[in-house]
């Protein structure tokens, strides 16, 4: 069996490792040595080009189904929960929270429970919402777990390495959302977040309003391809008379999008953290949908006649 391998970029260092124990059992492997940012990534281009009888994708869980052999293989951290004693000065004044964490720490994840249900709190985990598998999970770009959970809870909890994850979720609720990093040994709330993004945000759709031709980004990867959200918005702007140009791309260049000097700026329809994480990377305004809209709707507001 041809086998073709894929990783993430935090886990490239075990993909030799891997590839051989698959090859002492026969199959021949290739290693995929593109970036890929999870199972909405799956290097099918590839896999068809080498006409591969199976894909291994490693340390996700699925995203969605695809019409292809894909094995994922999930890749489990062990973490010290004793961190887990050091949250609870953070969490006095809060009874109910909500526990999310990552597919890396699931299996860890009923013993992070019992442990804040030992200790006097009721503990309220979200059920697997659109891409995610598992309860309590969250992804970067899908955090249904979390904030379908906001008005039920005190607080959340994440416990997980970095705030890739966590972020995406704290800019989608609003209660007190408390990070517990095991790796680094910190205890942290992101609230602040709330605030230095939505002003972000608010920054974008004002330096966009003179903007008149607009560039929007869709993607070939399996599972952030958005070609008719792309026609959509197209048809939007052109409706008020600006100008608007697809861009089509499986990986975006930002170096290649800041030489596209035509563009006033650009609209992403791919991953939904490109228009979080990647703004700073544009010399021109980098907006989401909804923030498109806003736009289009205070240039349609600017341009009504005085009564």
């Amino acid at each position: 069996m041809r086998i073709l391998l894929q990783f993430p970029e935090g886990l490239k260092q075990h993909a030799l490792a891997y590839a051989k124990t698959l090859e002492s059992a026969g199959d021949e492997v290739i290693i995929s040595a593109s970036p890929t940012f999870g199972a909405c990534d799956l290097a099918l281009d590839e896999m068809k080009s080498i006409k591969a009888d199976k894909l291994v994708h490693y340390g996700h869980a699925e995203f969605h189904h695809v019409d292809a052999n894909v094995e994922y293989v999930h890749f489990s951290l062990d973490a010290d929960l004793s961190i887990l004693d050091k949250s609870l000065a953070h969490l006095l004044a809060y009874k109910r929270i909500g526990l999310v964490t990552t597919i890396q720490h699931i299996h860890q994840f009923e013993a992070i429970r019992r442990f804040y249900e030992e200790h006097g709190k009721e503990v309220v985990v979200g059920k697997p919402h659109g891409f995610a598998k598992k309860p309590g999970q969250i992804l970067g770009c899908d955090v249904g777990s979390a904030s379908r959970l906001d008005k039920e809870v005190d607080a959340f909890v994440y416990f997980g390495g970095g705030i890739f994850h966590p972020l995406g979720a704290v800019l989608q609720t609003t209660k007190p959302f408390l990070v517990v990093e095991p790796f680094r040994g910190s205890v942290e709330f992101l609230d602040n977040y709330r605030d230095i993004y939505r002003k972000k945000s608010r920054g974008k759709v004002l330096s966009s309003l003179g903007a008149k031709r607009f560039g929007i980004m869709v993607s070939t990867k399996n599972g952030q391809h958005n070609l008719n959200l792309g026609r959509l918005l197209k048809a939007k702007i052109e409706k008020q008379g600006m100008q608007a140009g697809m861009l089509i791309a499986n990986t975006f260049d930002f170096d290649s999008l800041n030489n596209m000097l035509e563009f006033d700026a650009f609209v992403n329809t791919a991953c939904p953290r490109i228009a979080i994480d990647d703004t700073d990377r544009l010399r021109k305004p980098l907006l989401n949908a909804n923030e498109l809209m806003e736009v289009l709707s205070l240039k349609q507001e600017d341009a009504k006649p005085e009564a």
